[in-house]
């Protein structure tokens, strides 16, 4: 029986090579997009009241999450082989997935297409891309490859080698719910507080190892990651985008706006604005930085 570093290191190598199978998706979906569905189906019929009773909701909403997504984690790894938990973990990353996604934007982006790379880019982030130039564009990617590096990867891997498929589902479930409701505006505001605050709590550890990491395969960025993240909205998203900003030598952050709105941010780093070489060269170190963390795994594998 493979112990727990080992599925995990075997989750994220098969991951790594096969990603998500289309057919599949087609077929059954995903499992984050089942948790969606089930956000979605609570969120209509509990979300309503007034701003206590949206609150009340949104913790019963977590709890509800928690329950299933780590009672089904726990079911399948009590009556399934390393397997099958290796085969359902590589659902909860994605190194493969993040890869393309931002390569999709870097392909046009260096050829020129501005159109294309400002598509391309919508795909990935929630900020308006109708007007951004090579600059933005690349800002706005290199900041997503930053930031999912954590959701989406260090995250998930790290809750299950504490948890095993228990932990790493409940992480995807509470990340999955963030991004849907846990939001500032008047609709989610309350409704969305408690899984807002779960995700700042389940990324906190891994926003910072994910830091750490960048500046290791990066060769640099320490001073920018230590002094700017705080400066970050998210408790947690500052640490790997200031990480990757600072090895970069570029600086990230500053204005954007999201449905039209106008919204200041903080600058990460002190460096020129990113271009396509820079893209380039993000996409580099987070390949670098996948790798160090199947060296990671490894190690504790072997120690184990």
């Amino acid at each position: 029986m493979l112990g727990r570093e080992e599925q995990l290191l075997a989750a994220l190598i098969v991951e790594a090579a096969l990603g998500y199978p289309a057919a599949v998706y087609r077929r059954i979906g995903h499992p984050v997009t089942w948790i969606g569905a089930l956000i979605a189906a609570i969120e209509v019929r509990m979300n309503r009241g007034g701003w206590g009773a949206r609150r009340v909701s949104g913790c019963a909403l977590l709890a509800v999450l928690a329950l299933v997504a780590g009672g089904a984690g726990w079911a399948i790894e009590e009556v399934a082989g390393a397997a099958v938990i290796v085969l359902l973990a590589t659902t909860g990353l994605a190194q493969r997935s993040l890869y393309d996604h931002v390569a999709a934007v870097l392909k046009p982006l260096a050829a020129g297409d501005i159109a294309g790379a400002r598509g391309a880019l919508a795909m990935i982030v929630g900020r308006d891309t109708a007007s951004l130039d090579e600059a933005g564009i690349a800002t706005g990617a290199i900041e997503s490859l930053a930031e999912s590096f954590c959701d989406g990867i260090v995250a998930p891997a790290f809750w299950f080698a504490v948890a095993g498929l228990p932990g790493l589902a409940i992480c995807k479930a509470i990340n999955t719910a963030d991004s849907m409701v846990g939001h500032r505006d008047s609709r989610y505001a309350a409704f969305g507080w408690a899984c807002a605050r779960a995700d700042d709590v389940v990324n906190w550890l891994p926003a910072r190892l994910s830091g750490v990491m960048l500046c290791l395969v990066g060769g640099g960025g320490w001073r920018t990651m230590l002094h700017d993240a705080p400066a970050h909205a998210s408790p947690n998203g500052g640490w790997p985008e200031a990480a990757m900003a600072g090895a970069l030598g570029v600086r990230l952050g500053g204005p954007v706006s999201y449905d039209g709105e106008a919204a200041a941010r903080a600058w990460l780093g002190q460096g020129r604005a990113p271009d396509a070489r820079d893209l380039r060269r993000a996409l580099a170190m987070y390949l670098r930085a996948c790798l160090l963390l199947w060296g990671i795994v490894g190690v504790l594998a072997w120690l184990r």
